[in-house]
């Protein structure tokens, strides 16, 4: 492991045969490598004497004990193997890269042009978008409705440790809300996604609120947590859906760039390509309405986007 040595303002200097390290507040240097090659830097500078002084009032330049160091290292290594591990129980080409940390400044989410209604940033009404603002080469894994509740699919994503979002629809999880439970305790994210999944311009401003201040209370009462994410079904809305959003605590309106299947991936740009900060969208369905499983999906998103370079973000990490 390499020293890292960060905000290093300190000065050598030679005064009356002596020689002692200045340091302006704020300096910090860490690793155990860091204060050798200080004390050798100074040892070699001028004569025989080795001696390192702290200026008046400071403490000696201290790294953290060695085995901290190598219990940081060993923990990345069991990480890595046991993703690999995974990958390869799980019939991946590769194994999927780890995300970066999540910011520490939110990036502005903002409507994406073409998809604003009437009025959109006067009346204050949640952004509607299909991508994050990132330089990063990550992407964010988005699923549907709930109708289709594998097991094997929580196994999968927990074992590879993989991020995703699910927008659940009331009318296909009431059967089993227990399913749901066990993915939001494996750290995953419910967001909204309506009552029935209908097609929201077609109702009333008083029927799309409804379905959607409905379903808030739905997660709220089953899960303990009202959503501030929503997803219209079919990606359909108008100014009354996100006003009734709005009006319920909806505060972000993610839709996606691409959608994943289990035989092949759909893309809304022109060049047909992912990009960094994408939103992937996919479904909870299985052998009934697929030539496949979950699982099956899953292997095709990550082959893709891994081969691609890409990792795996969580999106609430970025709203």
């Amino acid at each position: 492991m390499r020293a890292v040595v960060q905000n290093d303002k300190s000065r050598v200097i030679r005064a009356s045969g002596r020689r002692r390290v200045l340091r302006t507040p704020g300096a910090r240097v860490r690793g155990g490598l860091a204060v050798l090659a200080v004390t050798a830097l100074v040892a070699g500078c001028g004569g025989a004497s080795s001696e390192v002084r702290p200026a008046a009032g400071q403490q000696p330049l201290q790294a953290p004990p060695a085995r901290a160091l190598d219990a940081y290292a060993a923990k990345l290594k069991a990480s890595y193997t046991a993703r690999a591990a995974a990958a390869r129980r799980w019939g991946l080409k590769r194994v999927p890269l780890a995300p970066p940390p999540p910011p520490d400044r939110k990036p502005r989410i903002t409507t994406r042009k073409g998809f604003e209604v009437d009025r959109h940033a006067e009346r204050g009404l949640p952004p509607v978008f299909t991508t994050i603002p990132t330089k990063q080469k990550i992407v964010f894994l988005t699923i549907d409705d709930g109708a289709e509740k594998d097991p094997a699919f929580l196994r999968m994503m927990t074992e590879l440790g993989i991020p995703y979002t699910a927008f659940l629809s009331d009318y296909v999880v009431k059967d089993d809300y227990g399913y749901f439970k066990k993915m939001q305790d494996r750290g995953v994210t419910l967001d909204n996604h309506t009552l029935n999944h209908p097609y929201l311009p077609g109702l009333s401003y008083a029927e799309q609120k409804r379905e959607i201040c409905g379903m808030q209370k739905v997660i709220r009462e089953r899960f303990g947590k009202r959503p501030t994410v929503f997803r219209p079904p079919f990606g359909n809305y108008n100014a009354d859906s996100l006003r009734a959003a709005k009006s319920c605590g909806i505060t972000h309106v993610p839709l996606w760039n691409e959608e994943v299947f289990v035989d092949r991936w759909d893309y809304r740009e022109w060049d047909r390509e992912l990009h960094p900060g994408d939103i992937v969208l996919s479904h909870f369905r299985g052998p009934d309405d697929w030539k496949g499983t979950m699982p099956d999906m899953i292997r095709r998103f990550l082959d893709k986007v891994t081969a691609e370079g890409y990792a795996v973000a969580r999106l609430e990490d970025y709203l």
